[in-house]
């Protein structure tokens, strides 16, 4: 095969690989993200009819979080078992249904139940894919993808933002039912839709996909062959040494720190926006303005990370970048000011998570990939539960948002901090590598 034919199919796989895979997987984490944060938004009319206080709020906001998280682990272990396909399906049916039931909330204890059921319906999903992908694609492409499956993020608010605020504008007594109350159900059925397409259109492994040809089939199992493995590990599945791994422990920390600002913003940005004084459907456009600049960000960032083959520096700069805008941006007392800090925020929230999640896809072996991807989301995800319950404590305490957006900005640049520890880490193991080949090869010299 000629190098102009390698590279078509390399071009072909990879174009086949997106559209196949990733493109029905950014859809289906746009829908799950609508799922956690039309919260936000139904808690413009939904906080008063249910009289929930801004603790009360963040507190269940953040239960499902708490269950995500405690369920994530299993979750993976069984998409491992049953195969992504059945598993990621059931999922979606799954937190699609319970969605709909949001809107039969009554009072803070059925609200906190059914956002517990949620997040353990959706739990998996997130470590899930990442394990998925890292079947079909080889390391050296992998950052532009998962930039591209990590965009449902600040697009699922880019896209539902909008649409959200223009259904709590028009939908509300149509039927005799309340505009928050249509939010939920309007955007949890795509889940139970989609959730019956993964079925059908998704393969478990290259191998079962009748889609790709001989060529790019033998294409990928040539490029997975030519990776330098990570070392080999002695054990496969769950053990308690994983947790005092020093891997999980910095990967989970610094997904923790740089989640915060991201989970705190699209639980709260849809009231702290509403404090401006403006209509719910301009409180929509206007809370979607900072994704539109993380959803930019964030595909320019990963293709830059693979460009360069690095991630570490790709991941601390716009981790720096969000902590210093949100702080910032808490201390300014113009509202546009305050905006503009935030969209920059935005931007460096979400381009660091391409090369910070093809960090974490290449920290494990393959023998232990799908439990160390999923005790570091696991214990980063945890933020989701922190983020909103903190920011309700800060508000109900100061009457205001300012220190709470202050509160993200400075744990965004620890986590920053955090990461150049792992910088560090791998120096070291690195000069230690060169250290025990040049022992080998002396001892090598010696042996007669």
């Amino acid at each position: 095969m000629t190098a102009d034919e390698q590279l078509a199919v390399q071009r072909s796989t990879l174009r086949k690989i997106r559209n196949r895979c990733v493109i029905p997987l950014l859809i289906a984490f746009v829908i799950s993200y609508l799922d956690r944060v039309n919260v936000g938004f139904a808690a413009l009319t939904a906080n008063a009819d249910l009289g929930l206080t801004a603790t009360q709020y963040g507190w269940g906001a953040g239960l499902l979080f708490l269950a995500y998280s405690f369920f994530e682990l299993p979750s993976n272990l069984a998409l491992e078992r049953f195969g992504a396909r059945r598993w990621m399906a059931r999922i979606m049916i799954s937190w699609g249904l319970i969605g709909c039931s949001m809107a039969l909330v009554q009072g803070p204890l059925s609200f906190y139940l059914l956002r517990f059921l949620l997040g353990a319906a959706e739990a998996g999903l997130f470590p899930g894919v990442i394990l998925y992908l890292t079947y079909w694609l080889p390391r050296q492409h992998r950052a532009r993808y998962l930039s591209l499956f990590a965009l449902g993020i600040p697009l699922s608010s880019v896209i539902g933002a909008p649409i959200s605020g223009a259904i709590m504008q028009w939908m509300d007594g149509v039927l005799g039912v309340k505009g928050w109350q249509w939010l939920y159900v309007l955007e949890s059925m795509p889940a139970v839709l989609l959730g019956i397409a993964v079925l059908v259109l998704l393969a478990d492994r290259p191998s079962g996909a009748r889609w790709l040809t001989d060529a790019e089939r033998a294409w990928l199992t040539a490029e997975f062959a030519k990776e330098v493995s990570a070392p080999a590990e002695t054990r496969h599945g769950f053990s308690l040494s994983m947790l005092r791994d020093s891997r999980v422990l910095v990967l989970a920390a610094v997904f923790f720190l740089t989640a915060v600002p991201s989970y705190g913003l699209s639980l709260w940005l849809p009231q702290i926006v509403k404090s401006f004084g403006v209509s719910h459907l301009a409180t929509g456009f206007l809370t979607a303005a900072p994704f539109v600049c993380g959803c930019i960000a964030m595909l320019y960032w990963g293709r830059r990370s693979d460009a360069r083959r690095e991630r570490v520096w790709h991941a601390i700069g716009p981790a720096m970048l969000a902590g210093v805008c949100l702080v910032v941006g808490a201390m300014l007392t113009s509202a546009p000011l305050q905006l503009l800090a935030i969209c920059l925020a935005g931007a460096g929230i979400y381009a660091l998570k391409g090369p910070f999640l093809t960090l974490v896809s290449e920290a494990f072996a393959d023998t232990r990939a799908a439990v160390g991807i999923a005790l570091v989301t696991t214990l980063g995800n945890l933020s989701g539960f922190v983020a909103p319950y903190m920011v309700g404590l800060i508000i109900d305490a100061t009457d205001s948002h300012r220190l709470a957006v202050a509160a993200l900005g400075v744990q965004s640049a620890i986590g920053a901090a955090v990461l150049f520890s792992w910088k560090g880490r791998k120096a070291r193991t690195v000069h230690a590598k060169g250290i025990k080949a040049e022992t080998l090869r002396l001892r090598e010299e010696r042996t007669p």
